[in-house]
């Protein structure tokens, strides 16, 4: 499951995409943590149980017993594969379509898994959270984050119903 976070991750995705100097400063932030794979996904398991229900591999186990494990370590890599996709098509209008298509596509794979907007926001709070302690992060970060953010959760939202 795609998570993302979106990272959800993260992207320009609607009329409000990122301009090239944003999108910069989103790509140096995510580039300091995108190689985090396991320690991410684990701080949003962590933070929110509820998400780690959703994955059928992991539900009812203990976490620290499964964050060493491949299939951890796999999905933990698919979840940030897909936000670094989506981060790195950031800060191009031409890209926009690109992105949309994809979130799009996230959005419709977990409505059909049953996954909510209160834990699409759960998990948004997660890697927040994260990212401000993992890499360098001021309002200047903090303010393309959430502008993007905002725009892929836009479309995700609009998926969800």
């Amino acid at each position: 499951m795609k998570f993302l976070i979106l990272f959800a991750v993260i992207a320009a995705a609607s009329a409000d995409f990122l301009t090239a100097d944003q999108a910069g400063v989103l790509q140096s932030a995510w580039s300091n943590i995108k190689n985090s794979e396991v320690d991410i996904l684990y701080a949003v398991f962590k933070a929110y149980p509820d998400i780690q229900a959703k994955f059928p591999k992991f539900v009812g186990k203990d976490l620290d017993s499964i964050k060493g494990s491949a299939d951890f370590a796999l999905h933990a890599t698919r979840i940030v594969s897909f936000i670094t996709e989506v981060v790195n098509l950031s800060g191009s209008e031409a890209n926009v379509p690109a992105i949309q298509t994809l979130v799009s596509e996230l959005g419709n794979n977990h409505k059909s898994r049953g996954v909510s907007k209160a834990q699409f926001n759960e998990f948004r709070t997660a890697i927040t959270e994260y990212a401000s302690t993992h890499t360098s992060w001021g309002d200047n970060v903090a303010a393309v984050w959430n502008q993007a953010l905002d725009n892929v959760y836009a479309i995700i939202f609009a998926k969800l119903g």
